[in-house]
């Protein structure tokens, strides 16, 4: 998805609209709040994937949907609903089925 979005809103803008939607989310899950991360996206996914290990799936499946719907929401005030959709529109479409992947050449 970053790279999808550095070219529009560079690579800093990405950094800080994910930081932000984690500073967002974690209102409602505290327990995904980063403290003295140094803001890059690297930092941040990892900072995100250990506090996801250290919960229940339910709790991370919901958390993660929260996330992505505060991305998005953030993303669509920064750069409007037309572009945001012509840019995740991509990262939308489902992967196909492995034995679909398998037979192609």
């Amino acid at each position: 998805m970053a790279d999808r979005l550095a070219p529009v809103i560079g690579v800093r803008g990405v950094d800080a609209l994910f930081g932000r939607s984690l500073h967002v989310t974690s209102k409602t899950f505290p327990w995904l709040a980063m403290a003295g991360n140094d803001g890059s996206s690297a930092a941040l996914l990892t900072g995100l994937k250990v506090r996801l290990a250290g919960q229940e799936p339910a709790a991370v499946a919901e958390a993660s949907a929260v996330l992505l719907g505060n991305f998005t929401e953030l993303l669509t005030t920064l750069i409007g609903a037309s572009l945001t959709e012509r840019l995740l529109a991509p990262v939308w479409l489902p992967s196909p089925p492995e034995s679909e992947q398998e037979s192609v050449p």
